[in-house]
């Protein structure tokens, strides 16, 4: 009977896991390039076009905690490279990456 338990909880855990993993968020943030990753955040917005130009990959940079984040579908962004920008995207912790749902300038 514990067994039966037990297996229940892990099973209804891991579904409440893969349902926030799922969740959309907000994040205000920059567009860089995966060579300069953070270091260009608002400064930069030449040196990040020039770098995806050349082959770097877009990167999210989370403003409030200077995380780069990769992004899964990197066509969304291409109207706001090296742009300070609000996202509402869904986020993989584990894969260290993001998936933009939409985009538009900061405010």
């Amino acid at each position: 009977m514990k067994r039966i338990a037990a297996v229940i909880v892990l099973a209804l855990s891991s579904v409440s896991m893969v349902a926030s993993a799922a969740e959309s968020t907000k994040i205000n943030g920059w567009i860089s390039d995966s060579m300069c990753g953070a270091k260009h955040a608002g400064t930069g917005a030449a040196c990040v076009k020039k770098c995806i130009k050349g082959g770097m990959a877009p990167v999210f940079v989370d403003e409030a905690k200077k995380a780069v984040w990769t992004i899964d579908n990197p066509d969304a962004v291409k109207s706001f490279y090296g742009d300070h920008v609000t996202v509402t995207a869904s986020v993989d912790a584990a894969k260290k990456s993001v998936h933009i749902d939409a985009i538009t300038a900061a405010k």
